[in-house]
């Protein structure tokens, strides 16, 4: 018994060890990149301003049009440069571009990697428990992805519901005597945010010497949403073989309309059965906190014992399952 406790005792020490190394260090990476950042600013800010003014430089001569279009900043550090290669930096990346927010994912990566870090290493210093201190360092690491995957969620479902009101001034447009790229300057200038920006860059690519084509493919992969996929489809067909395209965007737009109004409905019909899965995940959880106030001393023994412990852990995992069954019944796909 003692030996274990030793043992114990020893493997705390040597966590507390690690992250007063560790703790500082980030902490030391982290300045080093800002200061970097900081430094390397007013060099690029006048790298630009050359780029611009004198296009027969070489710098100038090796920009792309994905060059112009990148939004966020490029990485600073090694760090950073070896978190970009993975293939869940790339995904974050699309995250990020598809919610419109000017950033680097390796770069966030780090930043994130290096706040979760100080926070364990003070959660640790002042007297938290490991296991407790790493889940709260790991909500630090996860909550802000979260966040953006929500945000990003919520601009593209915004952009869908905007595309009737897209297809309907290109539909004038044309017929008016307007180029398609001219349709899209005009929904770039008239709708707001996320339709106009996202069409306001298609017309800026093609103005840069991208084919009209190869802009909208940019689009259709950039969105990855799959009426922007039509609409996509619909224009390289057209151009492709001819055809009044004024119509074809009518009828897409009718056809998203009709969508929404299906999609309404199931959504009504279903909503008995959300509720109930509402009410149902919300009880287990809420009658626990409820006894937990009124008589904490009659639930208790599942907070202090092994055998209550494991089944508050079952209990989550069937929570889990449950929600995810009550999803996949009432998440109709329209």
């Amino acid at each position: 018994m003692n030996i274990n406790l030793m043992l114990a005792m020893g493997g705390n020490d040597a966590m507390l060890l690690a992250l007063l190394v560790v703790g500082p260090l980030m902490a030391f990476y982290g300045v080093y990149q800002l200061v970097a950042d900081l430094k390397a600013a007013p060099k690029r800010k006048i790298e630009r301003r050359l780029r611009g003014r004198a296009s027969n430089t070489p710098a100038a001569a090796k920009l792309t049009v994905d060059d112009l279009r990148r939004q966020g900043p490029k990485a600073v550090g090694a760090l950073a440069d070896w978190v970009s290669k993975f293939s869940a930096t790339e995904r974050l990346q699309r995250t990020l571009e598809q919610a419109n927010i000017n950033w680097n994912a390796s770069q966030l990566l780090v930043n994130l990697t290096l706040i979760a870090s100080i926070t364990l290493a003070l959660l640790v210093l002042v007297g938290v428990h490991v296991l407790i201190a790493i889940p709260i360092a790991a909500c630090v690491y996860v909550l802000p992805i979260f966040y953006l995957v929500w945000k990003r969620k919520q601009r593209v479902l915004k952009l869908v519901n905007q595309l009737p009101d897209v297809f309907e001034p290109l539909s004038q447009a044309l017929p008016a005597g307007h180029s398609l790229a001219s349709g899209m300057q005009v929904v770039a200038i008239e709708l707001s945010e996320p339709a106009g920006t996202e069409f306001g860059r298609v017309f800026q690519e093609q103005n840069l010497g991208l084919k009209i084509e190869d802009a909208l493919a940019n689009l259709a992969d950039r969105m990855d949403v799959l009426d922007v996929r039509f609409f996509v489809t619909a224009v390289l067909i057209q151009r492709q073989t001819g055809g009044d395209l004024a119509e074809v965007l009518d009828k897409i737009g009718r056809l998203i309309r009709q969508r929404f109004e299906l999609f309404g409905h199931v959504k009504a019909l279903t909503a008995e059965g959300r509720l109930s899965g509402v009410v149902l995940l919300a009880m287990p959880p809420g009658l626990l906190t409820f006894l937990a106030v009124v008589n904490y001393d009659y639930v208790s023994v599942l907070f202090t014992t092994p055998t209550g412990v494991k089944m508050l852990s079952i209990t989550a995992a069937l929570q889990v399952v449950g929600a995810w069954m009550i999803k996949q019944i009432v998440a109709i796909k329209v």
